[in-house]
């Protein structure tokens, strides 16, 4: 049956090519995108070490020496802005899935690439139900999917849970996105002594994750990294 699979999709690409996502010419590469949009993509370079915010060299910034965070340290692909912001967007509320099926390529070839350590699991930040009803899909979720399966590292589903609904986090200020995540995460007792990578599509303050990674500290998870996307400077 694999095989059948397989020789389905190479017909599907000879009569069907891939085009590329953010200019529509043939892509290449068995990528979602042509050689060009690669190349201009805003890669995030220089950042801190443990919340991937953007410096001037590689190191840690300020605000992690003064107030180490409960995760060892982020990765992240790309800066927040165009055409990233519009791909990621598109992913969140306009069902276009083949941008996760890209981005989390792209994050899993740059992960091997580094030699970044790799976890014993994959933990995409969970939507709570409600929303995840509404939404249908969780983007964290299928970011974490290209990643699992090209890095051979099993994603995590029901490990945890977004168990209080909270209000959109881009529409609230930085002292009420704190209050906005604290307790809205619940981690089950699977996660004692593994390392984890929790996987999201954009880091902003890093309140989100901060507290997700908090949540599997205390309950036994020996590291936490981040693995996102992108990050907003």
């Amino acid at each position: 049956m694999e095989a059948v699979n397989n020789c389905l999709k190479t017909i599907q690409r000879y009569l069907l090519p891939p085009v590329c996502v953010t200019c529509g010419q043939e892509a290449e590469g068995g990528l979602d995108l042509c050689r060009g949009c690669l190349a201009a993509m805003p890669y995030l370079g220089a950042a801190c070490r443990r919340c991937a915010l953007p410096l001037a060299s590689p190191g840690i910034c300020g605000g992690c020496l003064k107030m180490p965070p409960p995760f060892e340290q982020t990765f992240s692909l790309f800066r927040y802005t165009h055409p990233i912001d519009h791909l990621i967007q598109q992913l969140k509320f306009n069902r276009r899935l083949v941008n996760a099926r890209l981005l989390g390529a792209l994050m899993a070839e740059s992960l091997w690439q580094q030699e970044q350590r790799l976890p014993d699991l994959i933990v995409p930040v969970p939507l709570h139900r409600r929303r995840l009803q509404t939404r249908g899909y969780n983007q964290a979720v299928e970011l974490a999917r290209p990643v699992s399966k090209l890095l051979g590292v099993p994603i995590g589903f029901g490990c945890c849970h977004r168990i209080r609904e909270t209000a959109v986090q881009s529409d609230l200020v930085a002292k009420e996105r704190r209050a906005n995540v604290k307790g809205a995460f619940e981690v089950s007792r699977v996660m004692v002594g593994k390392h984890v990578a929790v996987i999201d599509d954009v880091m902003t303050t890093g309140n989100t994750v901060t507290e997700l990674a908090q949540e599997m500290r205390d309950e036994g998870a020996r590291i936490v990294d981040i693995w996102v996307c992108a990050r907003v400077p």
